[in-house]
């Protein structure tokens, strides 16, 4: 018994430490290269960089359409491309850019209100985009007056 254990040991020994000596020989240098690109590649981040995350529209009266431009700047090191702009109600449609923003490079989100609801009205705006964060949020408010119906709400 004490002779197999031995043995098992020695055969155990020698597999275990002849794969070590051409470890180094082994490596692509290659890949190594391809890696370091695809990792430095992997730092470059667009940041989507809005002048105003709000636009107040102020009192309008109710079903005046109403339109305004939300610009940002591509502050990042990488194209900025905007997959998806939503909005939380039916009534306000964003009109994102279709082409990538390059680095130090603007654009503008548009974005239709249909002058919908009464009193105070707040819609948000979710721009999904290649940004660290994912997505980035806009407001839209208006108070909203009945038609027909004299001025009220806050005074400018």
């Amino acid at each position: 018994m004490k002779k197999i254990v031995v043995a098992i040991c020695t055969i155990s020994l020698f597999a275990f430490t002849s794969c070590k000596e051409n470890a180094s020989s082994k490596i692509n240098t290659d890949n190594v290269a391809e890696a370091a690109v695809r990792d430095e590649a992997a730092k470059a981040i667009p940041v989507m960089t809005f002048e105003k995350a709000e636009h107040d529209f102020g009192t309008i009266e109710q079903g005046t359409p109403q339109e305004t431009a939300f610009k940002f700047t591509n502050t990042g090191n990488a194209p900025l491309i905007i997959t998806d702009a939503k909005s939380s109600c039916g009534c306000t449609v964003p009109n994102p850019p279709k082409e990538p923003i390059a680095p130090g490079e603007s654009s503008e989100l548009l974005v239709k209100f249909n002058g919908s609801g009464q009193n105070q009205v707040t819609k948000t705006i979710t721009v999904t985009a290649n940004t660290e964060k994912g997505s980035e949020l806009l407001r839209i408010k208006a108070f909203v007056n009945p038609k027909g119906a004299a001025p009220l709400g806050p005074v400018k």
